[in-house]
């Protein structure tokens, strides 16, 4: 049967094939494949994109544990394009047709070359190519963006990598979300109190490579006057060359914060009792750096 399901033709329901038993409609029909790693293991929630002969996305999703793709779809021609964390992206192409299944078999997928890292030495974050953003959620319904646009880092790369350590300095008064009335209440006593608190830090001592390009780096956020662990879900971006040819690094960091653990716990409650500003929020940053002059 997983011959059958993988074959790259099979016919279709009428005619007893591996559609037998399936609802499918009369103008659609199958499309499948099997996601492997380059010793044929299933790689299990790799991301697939189907997209028409239009580039339009016609449907996307994750494999299942055994690395299969199995998706009914309108007769037509189709691109498909497969991603998974570590390896270099497949794409590829197939007909539907009406009633039948059409299998690509196994999508094998190449281990990506890992980008270059940083020369050991001390770098530091380029603010005018960098951001400091975060997401929280307002009433329950829309979500309120926001920066910090004073900020500071430096970062120390060792040879291995693992042992690097940086430290981040913002400026909490630098707070933006776009509406004064909104930034004046975030520095206040209820929020930030860049008064008595004028700077969130962040400083790590533990890179964990996560395998690709993915990064876990871990260290202690002091906000407010006190300092949790947070985990930056990292993906490294590589090095290039900036328009007067200095060395650059890029990374894109993820994580989510709770405002009570840094005793950010001013709240209001609406109507039926929903709160005006949720409790996480979610922090993304896109960094920069160089080589520290002098």
């Amino acid at each position: 049967m997983f011959d059958r399901l993988f074959g790259k033709r099979a016919t279709g329901a009428a005619r007893g094939g591996p559609l037998a038993g399936l609802a499918v409609p009369s103008s659609a029909g199958v499309l499948s494949c099997r996601v492997l790693d380059p010793v044929h293991e299933p790689v299990r929630q790799a991301e697939f994109v189907v997209s028409d002969a239009a580039g339009r996305k016609i449907l996307a999703g994750e494999t299942d544990p055994y690395g299969t793709v199995f998706a009914t779809v309108p007769a037509g021609e189709y691109r498909v394009a497969v991603t998974s964390e570590g390896y270099t992206p497949y794409h590829g192409g197939a007909v539907v047709a009406e009633g039948e299944h059409q299998g690509l078999g196994d999508v094998l997928l190449q281990v990506a070359p890992q980008p270059q890292l940083p020369e050991p030495g001390d770098w530091e974050i380029d603010p005018a190519h960098s951001q400091i953003g975060f997401t929280a959620r307002h009433i329950g319904l829309a979500r309120i963006h926001g920066r910090f646009n004073g900020f500071a880092g430096a970062v120390r790369i060792v040879e291995r990598m693992e042992q690097s350590a940086m430290h981040v300095v913002i400026d909490a008064a630098s707070i933006d979300t776009g509406v004064q009335m909104r930034d004046d209440h975030l520095r206040s006593g209820d929020f930030l109190d860049v008064g008595a608190y004028p700077t969130l830090e962040f400083y790590s001592e533990r890179f964990v490579h996560r395998g690709g390009s993915r990064w876990a780096v871990t260290g202690a956020l002091t906000l407010h006057g006190v300092s949790r662990t947070v985990t930056l879900d990292t993906q490294y971006l590589g090095l290039g060359n900036g328009l007067e040819g200095e060395t650059r690094g890029a990374c894109r960091a993820t994580t989510e914060l709770h405002r009570e653990d840094f005793t950010l716990t001013w709240q209001t409650l609406l109507a039926r009792g929903i709160a005006a500003v949720g409790s996480s929020i979610s922090i993304d940053l896109d960094i920069q750096i160089v080589p520290k002059k002098g």
